[in-house]
């Protein structure tokens, strides 16, 4: 058992640090398929860039690494309950060694496990199977594209695609609105797993599982092979792009099963994951607990990304850098589409922070200051100095009840996240002359590069990836998409991805 321990370790790195071939060859068709220096061109660099880091350094692709979701199969009487417990410790050695970021939080008191166990953490999905050997496959899946998952009870109205029946029509027109109402929300471009059928929990669960097979891969069944063809040519239409930013390539997987349902229930469940789609597998040795193959990996070279330059420009736009704290002059200077590099002091701040600020003063002056949403991964040394290991933004669209009273009470100039925000933050923009910019969203190595010094950390009992870390950065680049003068790339990509979702109204699966 120690050594299957140990295999269990090994598949978690590897899982959080080191994309699976199948998505590397989506990525890098992606890359292709998009215009040269668009913003979605851009943010497809620098994804890119950011695979190979986390690959070299061994550290996360994404800041948010999920929660832990294992499917194991075994043959009959392998002790499931030590498998388990072995897990448990693999799972928190991994927490530990800053392989995964500590995400497991209690529902009632809010406070932070700090080793990703707990009541239902992290997820063992057991299964008995006839072959003597054991199988594990672990998804990682982060809570942004968690929470843009979707499930529709058919028949059912849909926002420009009408009525959704209880067919196979109906089911494509569930997967092109869940495909519409993620938006850039989810990391996109992003991978989806639909389950038809079952109920409301087995759907959910079935559609999760789509989710483990290859990408490349086609279905048994040819009717649904055919949806999910029709859904791979037909989503890209919507040209919401990566991070929501306007593009031809926003969707880059689609799979489909179906289960058996009750009559009355017609479920259509949807899993949506990230381009950061970390899901991979081992077979083990049942007696010796080492791992004697790799799943999802192909023989000869990995797929080779071409990272490119990252942030170098888009669309035009300039590129402004800004030394923090930020002037209100400086801000109302910025456009839409302008690349903003950031240089001096910023500061995270998560859903518990917002909550905390709307009653309290804030531990620093945030006068000028730049707000960056992001859970990031830290680590201490021995000396007791922390070391940033993954930093990405998070999505920002929970902040939304708070933001503006935030930038007002604080005099907050700018707003780092991903996935843009509402009308009411871009009013207080206005009014306040501040600014929101998108970062790459799952790019943990490349903004963790730009960390030159974790100046401080204040509440602490939020946990670390909800406590308020003060962070010196040098070259941090991220995409102007909501302005000081009422502008929104995100309401503008919404506008015109839902009059091209109206085009595919009519019927075509009948």
């Amino acid at each position: 058992m120690n050594r299957f321990q140990e295999s269990i370790y090994a598949l978690i790195v590897e899982t959080s640090t080191n994309l699976p071939d199948d998505v590397r060859r989506a990525i890098a068709r992606a890359k292709l398929n998009e215009e040269m220096g668009t913003r979605a061109s851009l943010a497809l660099s620098t994804i890119a860039e950011n695979i190979v880091m986390a690959q070299e350094n061994q550290l996360p692709i994404c800041q948010d690494t999920g929660m832990p979701t294992f499917f194991v199969h075994c043959p009959v009487g392998a002790n499931q309950i030590e498998m388990k417990r072995r897990i448990h410790e693999a799972v928190a050695e991994a927490t530990r060694q800053g392989k995964l970021r500590p995400n497991s939080v209690d529902s009632v008191t809010g406070k932070n496990s700090g080793n990703n166990l707990g009541p239902g953490t992290p997820v063992v999905h057991f299964e008995q199977w006839e072959r003597d050997e054991i199988e594990v496959k672990l998804i990682l899946k982060g809570g942004g594209c968690e929470n843009k998952n979707i499930q529709y009870s058919l028949p059912a109205e849909l926002e420009g695609l009408g009525r959704a029946g209880r067919d196979l029509d109906g089911v494509r027109k569930c997967i092109l609105h869940a495909v519409y109402q993620a938006q850039g929300q989810g990391c996109s471009a992003g991978f989806i797993g639909v389950a038809v059928g079952g109920d409301r929990t087995t759907g959910y669960e079935a559609a999760k599982e789509q989710l483990l097979r290859p990408v490349d891969d086609v279905n048994p069944d040819p009717r649904l092979a055919e949806l999910e063809s029709y859904i791979m040519d037909n989503a890209n239409r919507l040209e919401i792009g990566t991070m929501g930013f306007g593009g031809r390539v926003t969707l880059l997987g689609c799979k489909i099963g179906a289960i058996n349902r009750l009559p009355a229930s017609f479920f259509v469940s949807v899993a949506y994951n990230c381009w950061a789609y970390r899901r991979l597998g081992v077979v083990i040795n049942p007696e010796t607990g080492a791992i004697t193959r790799w799943l999802y990996r192909s023989e000869g070279a990995t797929p080779d990304l071409a990272a490119g330059q990252g942030m170098v420009g888009s669309d035009g736009g300039r590129r402004v850098v800004l030394v923090a704290p930020i002037s209100e002059e400086q801000v109302r200077s910025l456009r839409v589409g302008d690349v903003v590099v950031m240089n001096g002091l910023i500061h995270t701040g998560r859903d518990a922070l917002h909550k905390y600020l709307m009653d309290h003063d804030s531990p620093v002056d945030l006068q000028g200051g730049v707000l960056y949403h992001c859970g990031p991964v830290m680590l201490q040394d021995e000396e007791g100095e922390w070391h940033v290991k993954a930093a990405g933004p998070t999505t920002s669209s929970r902040e939304e009840p708070y933001q503006a009273d935030i930038i007002k009470k604080f005099g907050i100039r700018a707003v780092i996240g991903k996935g843009g925000m509402g009308p009411k933050t871009l009013a207080a923009l206005r009014e306040h002359g501040a600014v929101y910019l998108n970062a790459i969203g799952g790019a943990a190595q490349y903004y963790a590069r730009c960390v030159k010094h974790v100046e401080g950390v204040d509440l602490m009992e939020f946990g670390i990836p909800e406590a308020m870390w003060h962070l010196r950065v040098e070259g941090f680049a991220a995409i102007v998409t909501m302005d000081a003068h009422g502008n929104s790339l995100h309401a503008d990509v919404q506008e015109r991805s839902l009059a091209k979702l109206a085009e595919l109204a009519d019927p075509v699966f009948v």
